[in-house]
């Protein structure tokens, strides 16, 4: 996925370009090495093209061998002592770093969760900065970018938001594993029962095999409901033979949107989006299914019907799946905000 947040040391990522804070009055000689980190002279910063480097007011980019890395981006701590415009500040920060990478044709980047650490700052202020900026750039951009923490507990979320998502997880989250029929749930006022799909085992999913309908059950062939009364989707998700690909295209068209920004919305990179495009028997992850999903801001119904096009569906036996619902019940369509929680909750991230 083009924006993932990893509980990482930034030696242990394949990437182009790696990100590090140098204090302003330290001096390191170029190329030597001393706990697994590359150092360089803060000189550097006086001087552009010097020893193959290039400089970008307090931020510097140094080609480097025989690592996996093709560079290692500085930026001078100093630039983020500064007394006022916090949020301004951080956020120069990242867009510099990010520009400069891009500038240098890199593909991938990891950088640090800058924080600032002063009376006032929190990090979950410098979360936001990091998240916003990223995201702003990955708009225009296309470039794989990680974020790094170096500890679960660097990443802090809204409190608000912790504790609401925590309080539905209780309240719907079952542990117990279902053969058939999950639970009967009620999500926004509506009664839902949902019933495990069979694995496609390779094979299209049968005509009329998966429904939603109010107040009944999800997957089971129509003949065995035909009193129930169905859920209207849409004609656009009425078309039962329609292959997750095909849905999802034609729903792409009904937005009125670019390509690019719903898969870009759905933290979803080119390359995979134009196997999906290309390949109509496509079979998607479901993570990647329900990225597109959150893109295309469908409902918890509508969702049911899409990812299961793919033979994935919803389950409260499930917490990544409670966390999901969640977010879409609260009609919460940011896929990066939805990443972030996953994260803090030790789920998979959405997304390619």
């Amino acid at each position: 996925m083009p924006f993932e947040i990893v509980c990482k040391d930034l030696n242990d990522l394949q990437v182009d370009a790696v990100v590090r804070v140098v204090d302003a009055d330290s001096e390191f000689d170029l190329g030597a090495e001393q706990d697994g980190h590359i150092k360089v002279e803060f000189e550097l910063f006086e001087s552009k093209d010097q020893n193959g480097c290039s400089l970008f007011d307090d931020v510097v980019i140094v080609p480097i061998c025989n690592q996996e890395a093709k560079y290692v981006i500085y930026i001078k701590r100093s630039i983020l002592l500064d007394d006022h415009d916090d949020d301004q500040i951080l956020a120069s920060c990242y867009r510099k770093v990010l520009e400069v990478a891009d500038a240098f044709h890199c593909e991938s980047i990891a950088l640090p969760l800058l924080d600032l650490k002063r009376d006032g700052w929190t990090k979950e202020l410098a979360l936001q900065v990091a998240v916003q900026e990223i995201q702003e750039f990955l708009f225009d951009h296309e470039m794989q970018v990680y974020l790094v923490v170096s500890k679960k507990e660097d990443l802090m979320l809204s409190q608000n938001l912790y504790e609401s998502v925590l309080r539905y997880i209780d309240e719907n989250y079952n542990s117990k594993s279902f053969d058939d029929v999950v639970d009967s749930e009620s999500v926004d006022g509506e009664l839902f029962q949902l019933r495990k799909i069979e694995p496609l085992r390779n094979e299209q999913i049968h005509k009329n095999e998966i429904f939603v309908e109010k107040g009944g059950t999800f997957g089971l062939p129509i003949e065995l409901d035909a009193s129930a009364e169905y859920l209207e989707l849409g004609e656009l998700l009425q078309d039962l033979d329609a292959s997750f690909s095909e849905t999802l295209l034609k729903l792409i068209d009904r937005t009125g949107k670019k390509d690019s920004e719903i898969y870009k919305k759905a933290n979803v990179d080119r390359k995979l989006f134009s196997k999906i495009r290309n390949h109509l028997d496509y079979q998607p992850s479901k993570r990647t299914a329900l990225a597109f999903a959150f893109a295309l801001e469908l409902d918890v119904e509508e969702t049911e019907d899409f990812i299961g096009r793919a033979g994935y569906r919803l389950s409260h036996s499930n917490k990544f799946d409670v966390i999901i619902e969640y977010f879409l019940v609260n009609k919460n369509y940011n896929v990066f905000e939805l990443n972030e929680v996953l994260f803090a909750f030790d789920q998979p991230l959405i997304g390619a």
